[in-house]
């Protein structure tokens, strides 16, 4: 049975891509900062539900050290958490943008890897966006180009980046970051776009259902991996 971690698996992307990945047989456990939400969640989902605050140091290692406690390892982590941060540009939103969007990968990665090193398919998937990806933002011709979310798009980048760094330090666990595509959202509300999460899901769980031969971080100026190439709607984010 895969053990699968989802941070912000409480709505949106997370929800779906967990009762996705509990369709498949994974024992999912439901990260959520919001306890109440998280455990009606889970019990939607037919997951297990653990509080995890990816902005709380001590949040994260307890979810970790309950999730080693019970399973005594993790295959899959998919770090989903995330803000838009649309708000006035000032130091406090900045601060709290990459805390949410690129600390909270580090927090949560960091504290898995101790369990992603016991199994035998370890693998992590982090949902950045073409947001991040320079050719997209200046790029007349993409929709980026005319999104006025600074602090979102460079958290974002930091977020593909730290993926990219992470697949070449830790060669034992795969690493791929994606863009899902533009998504229906509590996130997304406001602009009144996107598909449903449940489409956007499909290529999370593609990532995070990979055998032990697929790909891991990007490659510019190689072959691009084909798990995340035919993600539609999507922008490759090695063109970053």
């Amino acid at each position: 049975m895969t053990v699968t971690l989802i941070t912000g698996a409480n709505k949106g992307i997370g929800f779906e891509t967990a009762r996705q990945l509990v369709e498949l047989g994974h024992t999912v456990y439901a990260g959520a900062r919001d306890a109440e939400r998280g455990e009606q969640a889970a019990v939607t989902l037919g997951a297990r539900f653990v509080q995890l605050d990816v902005t709380d140091d001590k949040s994260v290692a307890e979810a970790l050290a309950s999730i080693g406690a019970a399973e005594g390892r993790l295959d899959v982590l998919v770090n989903n958490a995330g803000i838009l941060a649309n708000e006035a540009l000032d130091g406090p939103a900045a601060l709290r943008a990459f805390d949410v969007n690129a600390a909270g990968i580090v927090r949560v990665t960091e504290a898995a890897l101790p369990l992603l090193r016991k199994s035998a398919n370890p693998t992590v998937v982090t949902v950045s966006s073409s947001m991040g990806s320079f050719w997209a933002v200046t790029n007349p011709d993409r929709p980026e180009f005319g999104m006025p979310l600074a602090l979102y798009a460079a958290s974002k980048a930091a977020a593909t980046m730290l993926t990219i760094q992470y697949a070449k330090s830790q060669p034992g666990i795969k690493f791929n970051a994606l863009e899902p595509g533009t998504t229906a959202t509590d996130m997304t509300a406001a602009f009144g776009i996107g598909r449903p999460a449940a489409e956007s899901a499909a290529v999370v769980v593609r990532l995070a259902t990979l055998g032990p031969d697929g790909p891991t971080g990007t490659r510019p100026g190689r072959e691009r991996p084909p798990a995340v190439l035919r993600c539609r709607h999507a922008t490759p984010l090695w063109w970053a």
